[in-house]
């Protein structure tokens, strides 16, 4: 089993799921390739731990037959490992030691039995589809999203219009602080604390949220995801924010982008217990009741 580690920050209260990750690792006779933002981590802790651990790749160089990359934080670490790693087909696996965690879903306690369900090839995979960004902004290096593509304004007083197309016929006119324009993945993200409707993955869908309209009519739109989107932004103002999942630039308005379901798609590694309806009743608490 050939695996690939990457995190962008960790402390001391991770130490022992590093311990229980590499310990499990180790026994299923892993190689390891460290990504360069966590391998000075890991050799301060092994050095720190006394640990010695073999078939650990720390030269920066990813090695080309990659079985599975694993992302240790929250749902924004794992965002941006997808953008770094999604062009090379590998499944991606996520160990939550963040909040909410809808993506990086594995839990610190179930990691042990995660590796051991890996090397037994006990898991499913899930392709999830991503947006693909038109035209190309010299910004953005990888113009592709698997949770959603957002315009919004930069200041905090006036909104910014936003003219709307599906297929090229005028859908309306939002006032609005922004547009968020969703995959089924990202339902459960800026869409979902924006107003707009959970959708399950395997949904073939794309959701359009508005961000704090200026009509209250106007609601969240589920949409096919064949269809595409084109937007034009207007606003007092000499620009505004365009969002890919964690990548962020500023452009001038007015101006014109177009958003569809890309021919590419991410596949995520999902275990038994680990489904999306049985991670929204966790997550979200569903049926739970917290009264004393």
């Amino acid at each position: 089993m050939n695996v690939a580690i990457y995190s962008q920050l960790f402390g001391s209260q991770h130490q022992p799921l590093l311990e229980v990750l590499f310990g499990a690792l180790q026994r299923h006779k892993a190689c390891i390739w460290l990504h360069p933002l966590f391998a000075p981590v890991f050799k301060i802790w092994q050095q720190s731990s006394g640990q010695t651990y073999s078939h650990i790749d720390t030269s920066g160089q990813m090695p080309d037959n990659l079985d599975f990359i694993i992302v240790l934080g929250g749902d924004g670490s794992f965002l941006k490992a997808i953008s770094e790693f999604e062009h090379l087909n590998v499944p991606f696996v996520g160990i939550n030691t963040g909040r909410l965690g809808f993506l990086a879903d594995i839990s610190p306690d179930d990691v042990a039995n995660a590796i051991d369900a890996m090397a037994a090839n006990q898991f499913i995979v899930e392709k999830r589809p991503l947006l693909a960004l038109q035209p190309k902004i010299s910004e953005i290096k990888h113009p592709f999203a698997l949770n959603e593509i957002t315009v919004h304004k930069c200041d905090s007083s006036s909104m910014i219009v936003i003219h709307t197309y599906i297929d090229d016929k005028y859908l309306a006119s939002y006032w609005a602080d922004g547009l968020i324009i969703a995959t089924p993945t990202g339902s459960t993200a800026y869409s979902m604390s924006a107003g707009g409707p959970i959708l399950s993955p395997a949904s073939q869908n794309i959701i359009i949220t508005p961000i704090a309209s200026h009509n209250l009519t106007v609601r969240p739109l589920v949409i096919p995801d064949y269809s595409t989107i084109r937007i034009t932004v207007e606003s007092r103002e000499q620009n505004y924010m365009l969002s890919l999942d964690s990548t962020s630039v500023v452009l001038s308005n007015p101006s014109e982008i177009t958003i569809s379901k890309s021919e590419r798609s991410v596949s995520l590694i999902k275990f038994d217990g680990h489904g999306f309806f049985s991670t929204l009743r966790n997550k979200l608490m569903w049926g739970a009741d917290k009264r004393n």
